[in-house]
């Protein structure tokens, strides 16, 4: 059967949600971040040697990083499942292209941005702070605030006339892109100014897979 090594508020959780929309069994061995640090326990090394989530095994098969994952997945036992376009075709170009742009562009300058905002809160000599927090706050004005901007605002604009990143349909790379769209929800990087966005999320989150994936996953919250 598979096993889903799944950490805790993490990018693992669509990997549960897509196994739901699947309809495949499987089971979940869940993992709690470290109290102090945040980061996912050694316990992940013991199953892959980077420590991280998710990592699905399967049978004699150990399998890292969500886009991987998905490929795997919807190769193995979906392929008549409707999650992935037909080969030669437009859709399956934009499929292809948003399984990769999820973690290549949109993460990064999330994570970067999460990263220059804790870095004032972070250990270090009084006098140090101001510098510090100066330096954080410039970083984030001048480079990461508008990559943020530059990749949502074409996220928003790739769902103009289209319901779906893929087209009418709903696929796998949904699934996949849904991480850095919730991490900027989390972060009131969409609300009224990407409305396409707000309404992905809302429209990704009433999925009865969804929900049955929160149910098996445990509580979900993204700081961002």
């Amino acid at each position: 059967m598979i096993t889903v090594h799944h950490l805790e508020n993490s990018r693992s959780q669509r990997i549960l949600w897509l196994l739901e929309e699947l309809g495949v069994k499987y089971r979940v061995k869940r993992y709690e971040r470290d109290a102090e640090t945040g980061l996912a326990p050694k316990a992940l090394f013991e199953v892959h040697p980077l420590g991280k989530s998710p990592v699905v095994t399967d049978g004699g098969n150990t399998v890292a990083e969500s886009g991987a994952i998905i490929e795997y997945l919807v190769e193995r036992y979906g392929s008549d499942s409707g999650l992935r376009p037909p080969a030669g075709t437009p859709e399956q170009l934009r499929y292809t292209y948003w399984l990769h742009y999820a973690e290549g562009s949109a993460m990064p300058p999330l994570l970067l941005s999460l990263v220059f905002r804790k870095m004032p809160e972070a250990p270090m000599p009084f006098f140090v702070r101001p510098v510090v927090k100066g330096i954080a706050a410039k970083v984030q004005s001048s480079f990461i605030q508008p990559q943020l901007d530059l990749h949502l605002d074409f996220m928003e604009g790739e769902l103009a006339g289209r319901p779906w990143f893929t087209g009418s349909e709903f696929t796998a790379a949904d699934i996949q892109i849904s991480f850095p769209l919730e991490a900027a929800g989390a972060a009131g990087l969409l609300a009224e100014k990407r409305p396409r966005l707000e309404d992905f999320v809302a429209r990704i989150a009433a999925r009865p897979a969804y929900q049955r994936a929160l149910k098996k996953g445990g509580p979900y919250t993204l700081k961002f």
